[in-house]
């Protein structure tokens, strides 16, 4: 059950970024399951990570990688996250990447590792190993979809998004593949996404696109408040194209970091429409807050209600549910007089009630619909924030109660 038709758009090839993908059967017999990105020569990287303390041995040894070489080489493995393996999982994570780099004649510090699945279960090593020379061996700038399908856990279809922009005359072209679908919550979440373009961008500005839209796109969306421990956004630059360097102060900058958004955003709403379960793709937007922080308190304890959402399951316009999680938020004085709540474009709340002109036909009209805006307006400032979540089904529960099973 997912919302939306999902298709995967036709990719375009990132020159200097090439995909294989093998089966290692880490989970089922059979399913491919170990993805390998392989970078040119020269190609720059850049990531944010999980915010979870108890993150899994291949962040913490990506964010070590990443310090000291350009990554030349990128392993993921579904069917098993290595979280919570202590020592071990370091030693695991390790080994998987000094045999995938002995195998491309790279060194250790080249290879940055990944994993997703079941946490507290020692990484199958020798499946892994055992399946690289066949990654390796599939390599081609083409197999984006194939790569999308391969890093899917719980997923129900394969996530991707791609673009090209003409950069003053200069073709670049933006690919990415992103997963997760249930422990989803900001900071990042139990998702995996990888963008790769081949402009040429200078290493500081690369970090700063990587957090900055990572921030309001991966980091905007939630399914279940959870955040996991292996949650990992790489933004990749070949260098292959014509044109010269983008900085942050060329003018292609602005055109290049459209399109950009536009990718990152398009490969977190589809973790978001592919929700354990969702039957409605939800976005809630609260203006007329005076901080950042508190639009997002409000925006957050409305997409996290268990109430709210179990009501946009069953399209029922309990618009009190809504009114209820606004006041829990913790905005301080509050004027619950001044401020409007909107479902679409019907009106719920105003004047501190129900809105004189609302009517439960027009609120269940909004409510039967597969995609939703509930719109906050809070009449305190300027800021305005927007997230992304959608519906608890009972589908949810099954999924997550027969994970192991």
């Amino acid at each position: 059950m997912a919302v939306g038709p999902g298709t995967l758009p036709e990719f375009f090839p990132v020159a200097g970024v090439k995909l294989g993908i093998a089966s290692a059967g880490i989970k089922k017999p059979g399913r491919k399951d170990v993805v390998v990105f392989e970078l040119v020569p020269g190609s720059r990287v850049a990531g944010i990570f999980t915010r979870n303390q108890f993150c899994a041995a291949p962040v913490t040894l990506s964010r070590q990688h990443l310090a000291k070489k350009s990554p030349r080489y990128l392993l993921i493995n579904t069917g098993n996250a290595n979280a919570g393996t202590g020592e071990r999982g370091m030693t695991d994570a390790i080994a998987c990447c000094e045999a995938l780099a002995e195998k491309a004649g790279v060194s250790p510090e080249e290879v940055l590792p990944f994993s997703t699945g079941v946490i507290g279960e020692p990484l199958p090593v020798g499946k892994i190993v055992g399946a690289l020379a066949g990654a390796l061996a599939s390599t081609s700038e083409q197999d984006w979809v194939e790569a999308a399908k391969g890093i899917m856990t719980t997923d129900t279809r394969p996530k991707g998004a791609s673009r090209q922009v003409d950069l003053d005359g200069d073709m670049v072209t933006i690919s990415g593949i992103s997963k997760g679908a249930g422990m989803i919550r900001p900071n990042m979440a139990t998702m995996l996404g990888f963008i790769a373009t081949d402009a040429r961008i200078e290493p500081g500005l690369l970090q700063t696109l990587a957090s900055e839209l990572g921030e309001t796109s991966f980091n905007r969306i939630t399914i279940d408040g959870d955040t996991s421990t292996n949650d990992s956004c790489m933004l990749m630059a070949s260098g292959q194209y014509r044109g010269p360097e983008i900085t942050a102060d060329s003018p292609a900058l602005p055109k290049l970091r459209a399109a950009l958004e536009e990718v990152y955003l398009e490969l977190a709403h589809a973790i978001v429409r592919d929700g354990e379960g969702a039957t409605k793709f939800v976005t809630i937007e609260v203006s007329g807050a005076a901080t950042q922080q508190e639009a997002l308190d409000v925006a957050y304890t409305v997409a996290h209600s268990p109430l709210v959402k179990t009501a946009l399951f069953a399209s029922d316009p309990n618009w009190g549910r809504i009114l209820a999680a606004v006041g829990r938020a913790g905005v301080p004085e509050l004027d619950l007089n001044a401020l409007e709540i909107f479902l679409g474009d019907v009106c719920l709340v105003r004047d501190g009630g129900r809105a004189d002109d609302y009517s439960e036909a027009r609120g269940q009209a909004v409510m039967d619909q597969e995609e939703i805006t509930i719109a906050i307006d809070l009449k305190r400032g300027e800021i305005k924030e927007t997230v992304w979540t959608c519906d608890f089904s009972h589908d949810y529960v099954t999924i997550n109660a027969e994970y192991r099973t």
